[in-house]
């Protein structure tokens, strides 16, 4: 998956996040899990963005990290949904599979980012050995 497509793909999330919780319950407990629910889920498509806009590799892992965490965070809320019985399981388990396979292919992209960091950052080190000024 390249970086467009996960643009795109985590817009959509955030877009089908923003109809589940229009459909939650006006109650309390609603209420109260959408408000989390809307912040987290919109929040993935808008910090990928950020991290495509990156300064540094660093930076791209950290935001990356960011992307992972409100990823990870809307499952929570969508699994306090389905638990608390709040919305029919049918109707959120797809998005909180999304959620989970968006959370995975993040990892995998900020360990992969990472480990090129690492190898840099030896092969840097083994140059300065072999050419000090």
């Amino acid at each position: 998956m390249n970086e467009e497509e996960l643009k795109k793909r985590t817009k959509q999330f955030g877009l089908r996040i923003m109809k589940l919780v229009a459909s939650l319950p006006k109650s309390i407990e609603g209420r109260a899990i959408g408000n989390q629910l809307i912040r987290s889920g919109t929040s993935v498509g808008a910090n990928y963005r950020s991290a495509c806009k990156a300064r540094s590799r660093a930076e791209f892992i950290a935001k990356l990290g960011i992307v992972e965490e409100e990823a990870d965070e809307s499952a929570y809320w969508m699994e306090l949904i389905i638990e608390g019985d709040l919305l029919k399981k049918e109707m959120v388990q797809p998005l909180l599979d999304e959620a989970n396979e968006i959370v995975a292919i993040v990892a995998a992209s900020r360990k992969s980012a990472s480990q090129k960091i690492k190898k840099s950052q030896i092969a840097n080190l083994k140059s300065q050995i072999q050419d000090p000024l």
